[in-house]
């Protein structure tokens, strides 16, 4: 019953010492209080979508994040602040936001896993990421043993990365206060293949009803929306961040590879792009573990795999993209128990 396979979307990974189900705050951090205080390692655990566990599982207490509710505070000028609990599902606040008549997180439709993993991570999505949204973050601090509020300026956000990743064992998220418009239209379309999806030009807008379903549409091709009945998504999503590399290095990349350039001089290029172009193909096995049939990305459970399967296979596509190109592949999912060195 304890088995973690049972929490993650991959299917896989060991039993945990304990596993505590936390259905508001104050239990959240009573666990997470009695875990410290007992010298247990603590795992936080929201939907379980961006994690692989080692097959022997963790030896310590895994606190399972289910706090709900939000609350919403309006006016004509700012628009909506809206601060929501670390376990509400992502894709329902996002539906929610949208049924309400608030705009800016269209683009992130889709994305598996709860609210609280949205700053952690800063998940982004078709040219738009978390932080653009985010006013302000409320914490548990292990260390001081108190409740803490950031405002976004002082979260540390850049591409798949906050505070609250870089120093993970520390802060444990509470909650999560947005900033929204109020209004039909989305942001900007930024995304050349979403852009296109819509008929549109890039720097275009649309309605966020529209923006949505064309995202869940391409999400969806892609093998990228959960669903238990379909093996081809028992996955974690992307598994592989894109590189930013230096100008120099995207220089030597062939001219049809993908280049988006960064604020600081840097080129962010695509990971998928990169994998295919060196060999790695749709549907390659290794025992259990599976390259997606629909995405190079994501790396799949196709029903009997084991993490080390998953990991081998991870490290098989990262061999080949260095050797293709010099350009070494991170991974972006958290790893517990294991890494790809």
């Amino acid at each position: 019953m304890n088995r973690l396979s049972n929490f993650t979307t991959l299917g896989v990974g060991g039993p945990a010492l304990k596993i505590v189900h936390a259905h508001s705050e104050d239990e959240l951090i009573q666990f997470v209080k009695a875990a410290d205080d007992a010298n247990e390692p603590v795992l936080i655990l929201g939907g379980g979508s961006n994690l692989l566990i080692s097959d022997a599982g963790f030896a310590g207490t895994v606190i399972r994040v289910e706090s709900k509710g939000n609350a919403l505070e309006y006016d004509a000028c700012s628009g909506g602040m809206i601060e929501v609990s670390a376990g509400e599902d992502w894709d329902k606040f996002v539906a929610l936001t949208i049924e309400k008549g608030f705009a800016d997180l269209e683009s992130l439709s889709g994305i598996p896993g709860t609210v609280g993993g949205a700053p952690i991570q800063n998940i982004g999505a078709y040219g738009h990421e978390a932080s653009e949204t985010i006013a302000r973050v409320r914490v548990y601090d292990r260390k001081a043993k108190e409740v803490k509020t950031f405002a976004a300026a002082d979260c540390k956000f850049g591409y798949r990365e906050s505070i609250f990743k870089s120093e993970k064992d520390r802060y444990v998220v509470l909650s999560v206060t947005f900033q929204l418009r109020k209004g039909e239209q989305s942001l900007p379309i930024t995304y050349a293949e979403l852009a296109k999806h819509l008929n549109l030009n890039v720097g275009d807008r649309a309605s966020v009803v529209e923006v949505r379903k064309a995202v869940l549409e391409l999400r969806g091709r892609k093998g990228m929306l959960l669903d238990s009945s379909d093996k081809q998504i028992m996955s974690a999503g992307s598994f592989f961040i894109n590189p930013i590399i230096s100008k120099a290095d995207a220089d030597k990349l062939p001219a049809d590879a993908p280049r988006w350039p960064q604020p600081d001089g840097k080129v962010k290029t695509s990971a998928a792009w990169l994998m295919e172009h060196a060999g790695v193909a749709k549907g390659e096995k290794l025992a259990g573990a599976q390259i997606s049939e629909r995405h190079v990305l994501a790396l799949t459970n196709s029903g009997s795999a084991k993490a080390e399967d998953i990991v081998q296979l991870a490290k098989t596509s990262q061999k080949r993209v260095m050797e293709k190109f010099g350009i070494e592949l991170k991974a972006e999912v958290q790893l517990i128990g294991l890494d790809l060195n």
